[in-house]
């Protein structure tokens, strides 16, 4: 599958384990990574990726307000908040984003997650 990804976390590990899931369970190996949200946003902005998988706690822009920037300049982009905080399945469309993963439900719902979303 050609997709481009773009993984935003200020943690590098998460950033690293994530790409290594995304392109083991799903063979993508098109990736940019950003520490934190304004720097997602600068990079979607010039990459136009598939999809974009934010934290909610990052430096300088939270997941959720890079997320409304993102919203507003290219809606049709899924994207995906991969976070320590459980929201539940029903504050995606009060957030404004296409899905929520808790990291404590792990990578492989994430995997599940993308899979179903890039394949709309």
């Amino acid at each position: 599958m050609h997709k481009h990804i773009l993984i935003a976390d200020d943690h590098t590990a998460i950033r690293q384990a994530v790409k290594l899931v995304l392109s083991t369970t799903l063979n993508i190996n098109d990736y940019h990574e950003a520490a934190n949200g304004r720097e997602a946003v600068e990079i979607a902005e010039r990459t136009k990726p598939d999809l974009i998988i934010l934290d909610v706690g990052m430096p300088h822009m939270d997941g959720i307000t890079a997320a409304e920037h993102l919203k507003q300049s290219m809606p049709q982009v899924p994207i995906i908040l991969f976070t320590m905080y459980d929201f539940g399945p029903d504050h995606a469309k009060q957030l404004g984003v296409d899905s929520v993963v808790s990291k404590p439900n792990g990578f492989d719902k994430l995997s599940k997650e993308v899979r179903s979303l890039l394949s709309q």
